[in-house]
């Protein structure tokens, strides 16, 4: 691995973290929790096979990850964060909130995945009636989605899971998504741009950001 040989904690990290895909891939593991290499494949589209499995060796040589076997009916190494790793959350919460301004400008070709929309769900989404019922709001789907969770004025987001029953299950192109839960268009005009939900509107009104006219 490259180094920038300088006595600095920021130039030690960065050693570690700063090459490309890296962050992406701590990305993946707290987005999605532990996985498969072919779970990180999917949501990393563009890398290169050979190339992710370097990312991955290195990233266990410093123990910022782990592997290990799941028995059946799992049966698969699943790579996961280990307590090191997981204290990156911060610094990719951080790069997270900074990058939201560039999210204004079109997707074009870009790639999208639901469940990269899951981190700044957490910081996004409020639950503006906290005395009603938990309810789920799914967000795409089992294959690529995550669940914002709200109960008793609290806000939680995970990977889709077969054991939560959705209250509404929501599908939007990326610009629709990113627009609705920043607060830039009402839900309203969402509708009218491609938003779709199955099941109770107010499941997801529930957990929008402050409420703006229309």
């Amino acid at each position: 691995m490259r180094s920038y040989n300088q006595y600095c904690s920021m130039a030690r990290a960065l050693d570690l973290v700063g090459d490309r895909w890296t962050l992406l891939i701590v990305r993946e593991l707290l987005t999605q929790g532990p996985c498969r290499f072919s779970d990180l494949r999917r949501g990393l589209p563009g890398i290169a096979s050979n190339l992710l499995a370097d990312r991955l060796r290195d990233l266990e040589s410093t123990g910022l990850i782990a592997r290990h076997d799941e028995p059946p009916p799992v049966a698969a190494t699943l790579i996961t964060l280990t307590d090191r790793g997981r204290d990156l959350g911060g610094v990719v919460r951080e790069l997270t909130r900074w990058g939201a301004p560039l999210m204004a400008a079109p997707p074009d070709d870009d790639a999208f995945r639901v469940h990269w929309f899951s981190l700044p769900l957490r910081h996004l989404c409020t639950d503006t009636t906290p005395d009603e019922p938990a309810s789920v709001v799914r967000l795409g789907d089992l294959g690529d989605g995550c669940d914002i969770i709200a109960d008793r004025g609290r806000i939680d987001v995970r990977p889709c899971s077969t054991e939560r029953r959705p209250d509404a299950r929501i599908t939007a192109p990326p610009q629709v998504f990113v627009a609705l839960f920043t607060g830039a268009v009402p839900l309203r005009a969402a509708m009218t741009m491609g938003l779709a939900v199955d099941g109770a509107v107010a499941a997801l009104e529930r957990v929008l950001p402050g409420k703006i006219d229309g």
